[in-house]
């Protein structure tokens, strides 16, 4: 097997602690092994958004483990790849909130208003989801958080108890935090549905002052998508 190229960090991000302290030895667990998203896209969504520009803060939990689904954006996947049931769920919740939602399941327009969509591990092994949990990628969430606050008040959505717990203590008065239960088939009825995200988010950024996200996506066709 090939040895997979080690990936840089991205330059806005490289001065966190985690890239020198923690990174060389996970890259060294991962060489010329076979992991998800793969060496292209493990950073993509610090590449995505940098510090100053991050407004939303959504926390995923790891990459999708099945092979060609995971982009390194949380929630993400491939323009081509099926829509997971917990995606199909927040198009179904945003469908009801804003009227529509986005055609496929690629959220790289949310990244590119500054929407930091970061999962807390940023591999996993293929087929086997939370693999790579403990493998010393927990301490850069926070760090990345702490960076991206020096840029003003941020807007956290914590869904489910994973996110949650990652988060805690490191919201400041002036962000806003919208926490909600998970949009997984498992506990979407349980507080999803209904929690409204997309325009809570708007409203406050729209009361500061600040352009709204474009969650649908302008120049993409609308998927009306059912529960």
């Amino acid at each position: 097997m090939t040895p997979s190229p080690t990936p840089a960090p991205p330059p806005a991000w490289a001065h966190l602690p985690f890239f020198q302290a923690d990174w060389p030895r996970i890259a060294a667990h991962l060489a010329g092994t076979q992991w998800l998203p793969g060496p292209d896209r493990v950073f993509a969504a610090l590449q995505a958004v940098s510090p100053r520009d991050v407004r939303v803060v959504i926390l995923g939990q790891d990459p999708y483990p099945t092979p060609g689904h995971a982009d390194g954006l949380a929630f993400s996947v491939a323009p081509q790849a099926p829509l997971p049931r917990s995606l199909r769920n927040i198009y179904a919740e945003m469908r009801d909130d804003l009227g529509a939602a986005p055609a496929d399941g690629y959220l790289g327009h949310w990244a590119a208003q500054g929407v930091l969509l970061l999962n807390t591990a940023l591999s996993v092994g293929p087929g086997d989801a939370g693999s790579h949990a403990r493998l010393g990628w927990s301490g850069l969430a926070s760090q990345v958080i702490d960076a991206a606050q020096r840029g003003g008040p941020i807007a956290f959505v914590l869904w489910g108890g994973h996110a949650q717990g990652v988060a805690r203590g490191l919201a400041r008065p002036q962000d806003l935090v919208l926490a909600s239960a998970h949009p997984s088939p498992l506990s979407a009825r349980r507080g999803f549905f209904g929690s409204r995200p997309f325009s809570r988010v708007n409203d406050w950024l729209t009361a500061q002052g600040r352009p709204a996200i474009d969650w649908v996506g302008t120049d993409r066709p609308a998927l009306f998508a059912d529960r």
